[in-house]
């Protein structure tokens, strides 16, 4: 099954619009289209999760221990944390190859942080 994404509220839209526009057939679900604006980290794992959508987001302070709590009593697609200071397009690059290279069933309860 190929990869699925859900950009947090927090996620720089042009990560999400530079990704759509190199492959327009990747599933990558906004933070607004999802309706996460103001919520909860916990909620919004659970949203991701129930649609099988990898999180991707910049909140490496508390999205890694809410993950770790979540995936004690939940299973998670997964998640992605990209660092601020990455560029934009390395940003789009690495989730392109992650895309290409890699199976949904491969980021089930897994946490990774770009660059890779």
């Amino acid at each position: 099954m190929n990869v699925s994404y859900q950009a947090d509220a927090d996620l720089n839209q042009a990560i999400v619009t530079g990704v759509l526009r190199q492959e327009p057939t990747i599933d990558f679900q906004t933070a607004l289209v999802a309706g996460l604006e103001g919520v909860k980290d916990s909620e919004v794992l659970a949203i991701a999760a129930q649609q099988r959508r990898i999180l991707v987001s910049h909140d490496r302070k508390t999205m890694p221990s809410e993950f770790a709590e979540f995936i004690t009593s939940n299973h998670s697609a997964g998640v992605i944390i990209v660092s601020q200071k990455l560029p934009v397009e390395v940003a789009i690059e690495e989730l392109l190859i992650i895309w290409a290279i890699s199976s949904a069933e491969e980021w089930v309860d897994r946490i990774a942080k770009l660059p890779l």
